[in-house]
């Protein structure tokens, strides 16, 4: 499994979790059950393969992230939605800047530069998303990165 397709998954997981509230451990190894992987088989464009321990690990960390910072992942990014109201962003949405964010903020992999988290998150976002909501958040991931996130303000891990 790629890096992209391990961020896809963890889109997903981020999104059942919130809706969920299901612990982020759990509701992963849940997920790459064989038996509920073979259920993902003929669904188009579905995760239906079991990660590599590596990219598993990445997964559950990003899932992890994610829950555990929940609160301060939504009020960035409800202080960079210019000209959106809250209601107005889905869920896919907030779990793909949630996803994005968690890598930026959290994350601390030397292999995923803010350019990089963006850039997927945008090409992810693209998957499941109209082009306004996409152009949304590749602004509030600008927005965040141009506000000075690097700043010792900013909530790290």
């Amino acid at each position: 499994m790629t890096r992209t397709r391990a961020r896809e998954a963890a889109v997903r997981l981020i999104y059942a979790q919130a809706a969920s509230g299901l612990e982020p451990e759990a509701l992963v190894e849940e997920y790459f059950e064989p038996e509920h992987l073979a259920t993902l088989a003929e669904e188009e464009g579905a995760i239906a393969d079991k990660p590599g321990e590596a990219q598993l690990a990445y997964i559950k960390r990003l899932v992890s992230l994610a829950a555990e910072h929940r609160l301060e992942l939504d009020e960035i990014v409800r202080s960079h939605s210019h000209g959106w109201r809250p209601e107005r962003i889905t869920r896919t949405a907030m779990a793909v800047l949630r996803c994005a964010l968690t890598e930026l903020i959290y994350l601390e992999d030397p292999d995923v530069t803010p350019g990089v988290a963006i850039n997927e998150a945008v090409e992810l976002a693209k998957n499941f998303e109209e082009p306004e909501t996409v152009s949304f958040i590749n602004g509030v991931l600008g927005g965040y990165m141009r506000s000075g996130a690097e700043s010792a303000d900013e909530p790290r891990a």
